[in-house]
């Protein structure tokens, strides 16, 4: 299997009385997405299943992922994407999905730094995963403990610096 991580793009920040769950990308977040992902649709990235936490920042996030990639599935929302869920959670939830050749998760950090470590199999390795950045696992098998090889990572700063 092939997993892409994608953080979601940048959010307005939160306002009083509005509900962190609520907050949505902004223009900025939605353009540097999409040279990410124009990035990764240049590099052939298909999917099969896009799981995202149903954070509006992240579900939007998703969605343009979806047009960019042209994935013509739904986005299924899933609670183990939330920003408090455990990485133990999300490994269950791709063991799921071991039949998709192909799977996107859209979430939120801290989940994200910890999740891209242990996926690889090294739980203490720091990992600054930038909003909007996109990573690319790969699985062999699926173990009860996860052995994953990194096989790329971007990030919007890399994307312009690489296209100017």
């Amino acid at each position: 299997m092939d997993l892409y991580l994608l953080r979601h793009g940048i959010a307005a920040e939160g306002e009083a009385g509005m509900s962190d769950a609520d907050r949505a990308l902004t223009a900025e977040g939605r353009r540097k997405l999409r040279q990410v992902l124009t990035a990764a649709c240049d590099a052939k990235v298909s999917l099969d299943l896009i799981l995202s936490s149903p954070l509006k920042r992240a579900l939007q996030t998703a969605e343009v992922a979806r047009k960019t990639l042209r994935y013509k599935g739904n986005i299924i929302k899933t609670k183990v994407l939330e920003p408090g869920a455990s990485v133990q959670q999300v490994w269950d939830e791709i063991r799921d999905h071991r039949d998709k050749a192909c799977l996107m998760m859209v979430g939120h950090n801290p989940l994200f730094n910890q999740l891209a470590a242990y996926l690889l199999g090294s739980p203490d390795v720091q990992v600054d995963f930038k909003k909007g950045g996109l990573m690319k696992i790969n699985f062999e098998n699926f173990p009860p403990v996860p052995r994953g090889v990194l096989c790329w990572y971007i990030t919007a700063k890399a994307v312009s610096k690489l296209r100017a």
